[in-house]
């Protein structure tokens, strides 16, 4: 099972006592505040939850899988997360 948006915004809203437009502007200004500081380089940690940073990515060779032919692929960037102390606890416990 997952959680699509719609599911997670409803959760939201039931464990914090919000109403569901509430929990959406909540979950629309953390999705916000997590793009617009790993777009400048900053890295974003919720202790015991996750820690989310950006990463380089060098530039490499790789091949086209279609027809082997070798390709250059552009150094960029990646995100990287981490998973905090409660975030681990939860999932080995199950």
């Amino acid at each position: 099972m997952s959680l699509n948006r719609t599911d997670l915004i409803g959760k939201i809203a039931e464990k914090a006592g919000l109403s569901k437009a509430d929990s959406d502007k909540a979950l629309s200004a953390l999705q916000e505040v997590l793009v617009e500081s790993l777009a400048a380089g900053e890295a974003v940690k919720i202790t015991g939850l996750m820690g989310v940073e950006r990463t380089n990515r060098a530039a490499r060779k790789g091949r086209n899988p279609r027809t082997g032919e070798e390709i250059e692929i552009p150094a960029g960037f990646g995100v990287k997360l981490t998973a905090g102390s409660a975030l681990k606890k939860a999932v080995s416990n199950k």
